[in-house]
């Protein structure tokens, strides 16, 4: 064939059999970091939604979502790149499950009768709910905890940070509901484990579910999850927790449901009329610089408040000012002035340390969030709320695994990629597929493996002691 102006000299020859060869070599490892770490096991015992003995598993369907996940997929139909490369799937032992089948897995999770319950369930005037998970769904998430218990405890860890936050998931289906944003979607609350990197907690949620309704049972089971080599407790979170049942759960040492003892929490307070006249009336000399920006300048100061109803007998909380002034004239020539405040039980930080300590939440939780939605296929599927829920949880999952992959069997170097940079570095290596006595050989070029590093990571991956 001539050559065409621009284009290489090469030609295209399609070909029936191509399982020689695999454009995603690296991506069996965290298929392997999901059978070493138990993960797989976990799925089939736990989520009891295969009705047949023939079929694939529950485990192999699942694996095929966080394969799917981490390979880059947005949607269920992505499957069938998967499901082109026949390299990988005789690297896997399994052909992947097409996208019908994947589509009837995720509809066992939703169930109409729970949302029908939770609707009957609201108060007079009430519009927003959230409906109660099924069992599948229930053992997706013990599925999760599981994975995090077991990184925590290769990790030997004994403090616990865990930051809150809830996102909207933007969507275009005619069940999501109107959100505070001006859309349309969902907005699922997340608990995030900062020492483990591992998400252990997560409750999905209409779009027009207020982010600050019942999060004590979401706070609980989060807490309640973490390992009994746990000694060190504290919680993060912004307005969403400000609520006296949240409040009086995380003071009282004595709590149900819950670790014993100390939990010290930094939460960002609702501005009252109250709490700002407290303080807009400190005196100058209480604020105490926090940070010199290029179009203001922050303080901070201790401020003497008490919530209007806050039991008498509860231990009193710390309330922590923060002043910001402007550095240009507003239009009517005067100084802007900003007043935030935070509420906390940490009386061994300065007020400003406790600031800086409470928004590095900011790049925690948030990029758990931006993670999910923009490179773990965390838009919703479709329009069945069970089966969003039980697709944003696997994207928890696909999360939850490629962490314990970098922190468990990967370099170094790899601590902190997110998912882009391991497809771009790890999961997208080509190789060629052979068999030598009666084993599979994948072979990689040796420039690509030194970048990698794939045969060292499968060795660590290989020592661990699971237990």
């Amino acid at each position: 064939m001539a050559s065409k102006k621009g284009l290489l000299p090469y030609t295209i020859e399609v070909v029936e059999d191509a399982d020689a060869v695999t454009a995603h070599a690296g991506l069996p490892l965290v298929l392997e970091t999901m059978r070493k770490l138990g993960v797989s096991a976990n799925l089939d015992a736990e989520l009891g939604l295969r009705q047949r003995n023939h079929g694939a598993t529950d485990s192999a369907k699942s694996e095929s979502i966080v394969l799917l996940m981490a390979a880059g997929g947005d949607c269920i139909s992505d499957i069938d790149v998967l499901r082109a490369d026949k390299g990988l799937q005789r690297l896997v032992g399994a052909e992947f499950p097409t996208q019908e089948v994947l589509r009837t897995f995720l509809y066992g999770f939703h169930s109409d009768k729970l949302i029908d319950e939770a609707k009957r369930r609201r108060a007079p005037g009430e519009v927003a709910y959230i409906p109660a998970e099924t069992d599948a769904l229930q053992g997706l998430g013990r599925v999760n905890i599981a994975l995090t218990l077991e990184v925590a405890r290769q990790m030997k860890l004994t403090s616990a940070t865990l930051d809150h936050d809830a996102s909207i998931q933007e969507s275009h289906k005619r069940e999501a509901m109107a959100h505070y944003k001006g859309g349309r979607g969902y907005q699922p609350a997340v608990f995030y484990w900062v020492e483990a990197d591992q998400i252990i907690g997560d409750e999905y949620r209409d779009g027009n579910v207020p982010a600050a309704m019942e999060n004590l049972p979401l706070m609980r089971k989060g807490f309640s999850s973490l390992p009994a080599s746990i000694t060190t407790y504290f919680l993060r979170g912004d307005s969403a927790l400000y609520d006296q049942a949240v409040l009086k759960w995380l003071v009282n040492e004595d709590r149900d449901d819950g670790p014993k003892g100390f939990i010290g929490f930094s939460i960002s307070a609702d501005m009252s009329k109250q709490l700002r006249a407290a303080c807009v009336a400190l005196p100058d000399d209480a604020w105490k610089l926090v940070e010199d920006r290029a179009n203001e300048t922050v303080f901070a100061a201790d401020v003497e408040f008490a919530p209007g109803d806050w039991p008498k007998d509860a231990k009193p909380l710390r309330y922590v000012a923060v002043k910001f002034i402007g550095k240009q004239l507003d239009l009517d020539g005067a100084v802007h002035i900003k007043y935030l405040a935070v509420v906390s039980n940490r009386r061994d930080m300065k007020a400003a340390d406790l600031l800086t300590w409470h928004w590095q939440k900011a790049g925690t939780i948030e990029h758990v969030h931006d993670v999910i939605k923009n490179e773990l296929g965390g838009a919703p599927p479709c329009g069945r709320f069970g089966a969003n829920a039980a697709w944003f949880r696997f994207a928890r999952l696909t999360y939850n695994v490629l962490s314990a992959m970098k922190q468990l069997a990967l370099p170094p170097s790899m601590e902190t990629a997110r998912p882009k940079r391991l497809r771009f570095s790890l999961f997208s290596l080509a190789a060629r597929i052979t068999s030598h006595a009666g084993s599979l050989v994948m072979k990689i070029g040796r420039a690509a493996e030194q970048l990698a590093d794939l045969v060292a990571s499968r060795l660590r991956l290989a020592k661990l002691e699971v237990a």
